[in-house]
């Protein structure tokens, strides 16, 4: 079964402690589960299924596999010399290091190249969560199949 690369992109893009996102190989559709213990909810009927159907449902990358963290940090490596990058070096330290990376960006005016940035890694997560999967992807404009709990 092909999968549409945009339907990856999203899944990676949407990635949540709350829920894990899986691509149907049988109807091409992704389905979500939400975690109880973060949500209070809990689809035994599609828990059931996913766990009595190996190498059906084929997961998503997860939040912490994805590393938004290290995105933002080899986004800011890549930055020229100079105020912008001194400033967001510091900011991504310790505690609050999203928030202040968010408010560094708007302030240098880096905001579209950030998305930009952003925007082209999570594609290579989606690519390479293909390959990894053996999953054949193509690259248009068709709907996205999302089957929400």
């Amino acid at each position: 079964m092909k999968i549409n690369l945009k339907q990856v992109i999203f899944a990676v893009e949407s990635a949540s402690e709350a829920f894990q996102e899986y691509f149907d190989t049988q109807t091409g559709e992704t389905v979500v589960l939400a975690d109880p213990f973060i949500t209070g909810e809990r689809d035994e009927a599609l828990a059931e299924l996913i766990e009595n159907s190996p190498g059906r449902f084929l997961p998503f990358p997860s939040k912490y596999e994805i590393h938004e963290y290290r995105i933002m940090a080899d986004f800011v490596d890549e930055l020229r010399p100079g105020a912008a990058k001194e400033e967001l070096v510091g900011a991504i330290q310790g505690k609050g290091a999203f928030r202040r990376f968010k408010s560094g960006i708007r302030y240098h005016r880096l905001e579209q190249q950030w998305y930009d940035y952003l925007a082209q890694a999570q594609r290579e997560i989606a690519i390479r969560w293909c390959e990894e999967n053996s999953v054949e992807y193509v690259e248009n404009d068709i709907d996205i199949k999302v089957k929400k709990p």
